[in-house]
């Protein structure tokens, strides 16, 4: 059934506001990376100085090149990483429209909704930014004890975190907060099931740019499913 649920948010891609709200997502996400590629490489850039002497060699001048491309090399390696706490702010900003281009295709009779404001929105996903770095690095003591298992604690402790967060979001657009806890307690596993699977992408280069937005029209697919249910 997440399958299915999965199935329909790829099928919309060719859906025109869909599709506007995927691109405008994909810019914001490059340019958050791209920010930390230009920071990375002026920090290195600081830290190393302009020349070095070596012996037999004499003075190396391409100090400045090297650091812009460790810069690159570092981003793309903690792109793994850092896409996770990108997708809690891709949230905040798109989730609304998101939601309300997957309901305005797959679910018409529903009653329209005030929505969330967009400051609530971005307050929220901060809040869990927050609460995902704690845990990472509460987890990054499991990740070093037990180095073999470390990509499947990432993904099932990020698929926690990510499942409930995204279901409780689009939830809280048609429920009161009560029954959306209590709508999602009675479904928690397959919640985390549905957020592990969304994890596992975003720690794939290049497909984890689109993984945020599928995961949200993903969820209120499976909101709907269950709420029904």
């Amino acid at each position: 059934m997440i399958l299915s649920d999965f199935l329909k948010a790829l099928g919309q891609i060719d859906d025109r506001a869909f599709r506007g709200v995927l691109l405008r997502a994909l810019g914001l996400t490059i340019l958050l990376l791209g920010g930390f590629v230009w920071g990375t490489s002026l920090l290195l850039g600081w830290l190393l100085p302009d020349t070095v002497s070596l012996p037999w060699i004499g003075d190396v001048t391409f100090i400045e090149t090297l650091a812009s491309g460790l810069g690159v090399g570092a981003t793309l390696i903690l792109s793994i990483f850092l896409m996770v706490p990108v997708a809690s702010l891709i949230i905040g900003v798109f989730l609304e429209e998101i939601a309300a281009a997957v309901e305005t295709k797959h679910y018409p009779a529903l009653p329209s909704v005030g929505g969330t404001p967009f400051l609530a929105g971005l307050s929220e996903a901060v809040r869990f930014l927050g609460l995902l770095v704690g845990v990472n690095l509460l987890a990054l003591v499991l990740y070093l004890v037990f180095a073999p298992l470390a990509p499947l604690i990432f993904w099932l402790v990020n698929g926690l975190l990510l499942g409930r967060e995204y279901f409780q979001l689009v939830a809280l657009r048609r429920l009161p907060s009560d029954k959306a806890k209590a709508l999602r307690r009675r479904n928690f596993l397959q919640i985390w099931l549905a957020g592990t699977l969304m994890a596992v992408p975003l720690t794939v280069p290049v497909l984890n740019l689109v993984v945020p937005i599928l995961g949200v029209a993903t969820f209120t697919h499976l909101f709907h499913r269950l709420n029904r249910n």
